[in-house]
């Protein structure tokens, strides 16, 4: 009996933990095949960061970021529906109660937003989003554990000094070139 009880409370457990909630991540693992859509990785390893010369509140920083993720929608004359399509599905998602919006700007049809999940002192997630009506969007996860904003803007400055493999963003580079 005891087993049987057991397994009903496993199996309610991983359903209830299994929702249909639209997220970030859903969304670029669905996305990541798509031949319209350009996806990256970049780890901190990728930075090639010299730490000795960083500062205590650089390596704090830097320590606190794990990875970030890059989709980016490719538009040409082809793709036009599904451009609108994906951009209607992702500013959906960044609606959504977990994404905060810390700023938003733009005119007209060009954009560009940034979202946080967490609370202001522990964030898990920023959220780059931003789009151009003549080349596409491009959403950029930054993800870390107890991030804050600014955490976020010292390993900003940090980025500028770091020696970052420019050949593994190519794809980005020629699709933003236009």
């Amino acid at each position: 009996m005891k087993r049987i009880l057991s397994i009903v409370i496993i199996v309610c457990a991983l359903l209830t933990s299994c929702n249909d909630e639209p997220s970030l991540q859903k969304y670029f693992v669905e996305k990541t095949e798509n031949k319209n859509f350009i996806a990256l990785d970049l780890s901190p390893n990728m930075l090639n960061i010299d730490s000795s010369k960083l500062t205590a509140d650089e390596t704090a920083a830097l320590k606190s970021f794990e990875k970030v993720n890059i989709l980016a929608f490719k538009l040409n004359d082809s793709n036009k529906a599904e451009f609108e399509s994906e951009k209607v599905k992702v500013s959906k998602i960044l609606k959504e109660e977990k994404y905060q919006q810390l700023m938003k700007f733009g005119s007209g049809k060009d954009g560009a937003s940034v979202s946080f999940v967490g609370d202001d002192e522990h964030i898990d997630e920023f959220v780059f989003y931003a789009n151009k009506k003549e080349t596409g969007f491009a959403v950029v996860r930054v993800l870390g554990k107890n991030m804050n904003p600014t955490g976020i803007m010292t390993l900003m400055s940090v980025l500028k000094n770091a020696n970052v493999d420019l050949e593994q963003l190519k794809p980005l580079q020629q699709m933003f070139a236009k």
